[in-house]
């Protein structure tokens, strides 16, 4: 597929699999990142949660990159009615790792989009995923590994946290931290993609 755009897109993300995923389209973009504190946002609902947090992000480089279109997201996992943030350490990465063992859980991803002219759009993508029931010494050995810290959830679909997975239900780009399929829907409709044949 050929994608082509008017538009100067800027990813407002740091995170090289966002990165990966944008890539697929062949456009070009820049990367600028958001200087916020995610956990300083208030919501009533997870779903309002991940939509400011990705608004907030997203105005924030809005900011520094006027008359542009920026594309932001944020991916939180949400297990029992509690989100699961980026553990903090190596107990709290066994904490959640053994919390979701052989039990389903929800990805949800929120991306903003705010438009050259300011008009700011949202929309979320929810994946269940499905844990295997992992031992105690799986669970600390993947923790060993240090792929834990930087993920939502203490794990990584795309690396050797697909070992703990059983199945998913749902987008698998949307755990990857981008429903890129949905994204694409989105930009589309909002007439910032062309699609050449």
């Amino acid at each position: 597929m050929n994608f082509t755009t008017d538009e100067q897109l800027v990813l407002a993300s740091s995170s090289p699999r966002r990165k990966e995923l944008l890539n697929m389209l062949n456009i070009p973009f820049t990367i600028v990142t958001s200087d916020v504190v995610e956990t300083s946002v208030k919501a009533g609902t997870i779903e309002e949660y991940v939509i400011e947090v990705a608004l907030l992000k997203t105005r924030d480089v809005a900011k520094k990159c006027p008359r542009k279109c920026i594309i932001g997201a944020d991916t939180i996992v949400v297990f029992d009615g509690q989100i699961l943030h980026k553990p903090a350490s190596s107990e709290e990465a066994i904490q959640h790792l053994t919390r979701l063992a052989g039990n389903r859980h929800e990805v949800m991803t929120a991306v903003a989009i705010i438009l050259a002219d300011g008009a700011e759009h949202t929309f979320v993508e929810t994946t269940s995923v499905i844990f295997k029931k992992v031992s105690t010494q799986m669970v600390q050995a993947y923790v060993q590994t240090g792929d834990p810290f930087d993920k939502a959830g203490g794990y990584g679909i795309q690396t050797s946290g697909a070992m703990l997975v059983d199945r998913i239900e749902g987008d698998y780009n949307n755990v990857v931290g981008l429903p890129i399929a949905s994204l694409v829907q989105k930009m589309l409709t909002l007439q910032l993609l062309k699609l050449n044949f």
